[in-house]
């Protein structure tokens, strides 16, 4: 066989999860096969499967400087001249967080492709077999770009969010399409960005706490469109006075109309980032910052705040007007 006929080589990186679990003595299904383990199970294909152990973890277990290594190793991976792309094997419940945080540092040119399980590995419903198998298909279309194959579905990072526990099809997308104008390289490792509700008669008191606490930044978890009480809004202003950066997430497209609460949320320096949750929010956040631009359909969008048009507007202090 010469160099040409060689088949294309994949990274696997494993990290635990459902899809390396099995049931315990106590009925508990915990991470118990490597990479390995989960490559003999595959079909035959034309391809070279390189697997690497990083975890062997549940995700609602992961510190962010475990994302950081995962995030870390699929960047070794893109360098790899000899790699056609990459393979994360990952828990579901912290999946869409890894993998945005994988989009926002390295925009890739390879495609890297998360997958998992809903079902362990000696459950009668298992899927983790099928799924790897379709991420292994999807990543050898040379597609770039960071995306889920599971339940029988391809979706992008962007948007990307669980919504079943217990079903074969877990994730959809919310919102509608988003920009990034170029990697946000920023380490997540030790950084502490922190997430308040709002709620009915709510208060700035978590929202003071966590400040006081060290939070370098905060994702208000807002409703409707991105409403929030006078109190918090008030909250919010002392703290962007304070220089500390927020990111105000919806809980419905932000294209609805404007209200008071609202507008007073973006007059006091919050930033209205677009089909995101929370969580994800808050990786954006990390990440580097997220500021909220007008595309020209005028609907908000994330930006890069480190861009070379936007070049004042650093993390620790970003100008959140529209």
């Amino acid at each position: 066989m010469t160099e040409t006929d060689n088949p294309p080589r994949l990274a696997v990186l494993a990290t635990g999860g459902t899809i390396a679990s099995k049931k315990g003595a106590d009925g508990a299904a915990s991470p118990a096969l490597t990479g390995q383990d989960l490559l003999a199970v595959l079909p035959p294909m034309a391809v070279e499967l390189a697997p690497r152990e990083l975890l062997a973890r549940d995700s609602s277990c992961l510190t962010l400087a475990d994302m950081q290594m995962v995030s870390d190793a699929v960047g070794l991976a893109l360098a790899d001249p000899g790699l056609a792309g990459v393979v994360v094997l990952h828990g579901t419940d912290a999946m869409e967080e890894t993998a945005l945080l994988v989009e926002l540092q390295h925009r890739p040119g390879k495609p890297v492709v998360f997958t998992g399980a809903q079902f362990a590995s000696d459950h009668a419903l298992s899927d983790g077999p099928g799924n790897l198998a379709d991420a292994v298909q999807r990543a050898l279309t040379g597609v770039p770009g960071v995306a889920l194959v599971f339940g029988g579905r391809s979706l992008p990072a962007w948007g990307l969010y669980k919504f079943a526990s217990d079903s074969a099809d877990a994730f959809r997308l919310a919102g509608g399409p988003q920009a990034v104008l170029a990697p946000l390289p920023a380490p997540v490792a030790g950084l502490r960005v922190d997430i308040v509700a709002v709620h009915p008669g709510g208060d700035a008191l978590h929202l003071d706490a966590s400040i006081a606490a060290g939070a370098r930044g905060i994702v208000i978890a807002a409703l409707g469109s991105g409403n929030g009480t006078p109190e918090l809004v008030a909250g919010v202003a002392r703290a962007r006075a304070a220089g500390v950066p927020m990111a105000a997430q919806p809980r419905g497209s932000s294209s609805a109309k404007a209200t008071t609460q609202r507008r007073a949320l973006r007059s006091s320096g919050s930033m209205l980032p677009m089909a995101m949750r929370p969580t994800t929010a808050l990786v954006a956040h990390m990440a580097g910052g997220v500021a909220s631009i007008r595309t020209r359909r005028g609907v908000s969008c994330i930006a890069n705040p480190w861009s070379k048009r936007r070049a004042a507007r650093r993390w620790a202090g970003l100008d959140a007007q529209v």
